[in-house]
């Protein structure tokens, strides 16, 4: 066994192990077959450094955009310039109530097992970013949220301050490819309420910052114009908004709009949120089809697991074929 494939293949034969190799699989077919995928990314899947396997996929070509969290677009930029200041509390479990406030004290903000330090990550591309806003609400300028970080990597001011190899960044990968990448719901986010406070104050323009129905508006242009020839599947890493949002497009385009389009042409979501009354991240795959979301014949795959554990394996796999 020398590869990944081979592992798992060996391994990986019933319930949730080998739905990992048929999604993975389907995923590679998708792609063969000259379609293209759509990634969506909920939680801190940023923190939990998901870049050192995504950053290979978007430079591989195997991901043509993202729709993610405000804290996910931001925590990857964090871990760039602020990784050997992040603290790791294995035991997090058994903090009591003063641990935590010991926690805040310190300016550490706990992720599960791990601490984003305020001042290195935070503050220190706050400062910087705070200045992008400014010269846009100056010159009249409008931006979507990606695209502040994108004029970010690009100016080359946080540079000196990485400590990460930038081949592991998702998002250095994503400047670098151009990728679009949608942002529901960035007023959840730090920089999101760095922002708003910068608003309040009158240092920036509301304005200056896209908002999130503009942000569906250019979805529907991207999947639109995406769709010509072949379909975009969605490939789903947890839930909430990150998922929820992109997925509406198409009965926004055939129901709303009266215009044709192809449905998603594959769908895959890794989650460990389970079926209930009105789950919409534990909602099987069929459902969809009622929604107009997804077609009888699009292949469909729910993984039950942690994201943190299979993504990464997931990608293995499909960086091999």
């Amino acid at each position: 066994m020398t590869t990944v494939k081979d592992f798992i293949t060996r391994n990986y034969r019933h319930f949730n192990a080998a739905v990992v190799i048929d999604s993975a699989q389907a995923y590679v077919d998708h792609l063969a077959g000259g379609g293209k995928m759509l990634v969506t990314l909920a939680g801190a899947m940023s923190t939990a450094e998901l870049g050192l396997s995504l950053a290979d996929m978007i430079r591989a070509g195997k991901v043509d955009a993202i729709c993610c969290t405000g804290a996910n677009l931001e925590e990857d930029i964090f871990n760039l310039v602020a990784h050997d200041h992040y603290v790791r509390v294995p035991n997090y479990r058994t903090l009591s109530d003063a641990d935590e406030v010991a926690l805040l004290e310190k300016g550490l903000n706990r992720v599960t097992d791990t601490c984003i330090p305020e001042e290195e990550a935070m503050r220190r591309i706050e400062r910087r970013v705070l200045e992008l806003w400014k010269q846009a609400s100056a010159k009249g300028e409008r931006y979507f949220p990606y695209e502040y970080m994108y004029l970010l990597i690009e100016s080359g001011t946080i540079d000196e301050f990485f400590q990460i190899d930038p081949k592991d960044s998702w998002m250095v990968a994503a400047c670098e490819k151009k990728l679009p990448i949608f942002v529901p719901g960035w007023e959840d986010s730090t920089l999101g309420n760095v922002f708003v406070a910068a608003a309040i104050r009158g240092d920036v323009q509301y304005n200056c910052v896209k908002s999130g129905l503009e942000t569906m508006g250019w979805l529907v242009d991207w999947y639109k114009q995406n769709t010509v020839d072949a379909s975009i599947g969605f490939f789903q890493i947890g839930g909430g908004i990150a998922g929820d949002f992109p997925i509406c497009v198409v009965p926004l385009i055939q129901q709303d709009l009266k215009q044709d389009c192809k449905l998603w042409g594959y769908f895959s979501q890794i989650s460990d949120s389970t079926t209930s009354y009105g789950s919409y991240s534990g909602a099987v795959p069929n459902e969809k089809i009622t929604w107009g979301k997804l077609a009888v014949d699009t292949p469909r795959f729910v993984i039950e697991s942690d994201a943190t554990i299979v993504a990464p394996l997931m990608f293995a796999y499909i960086l091999e074929q």
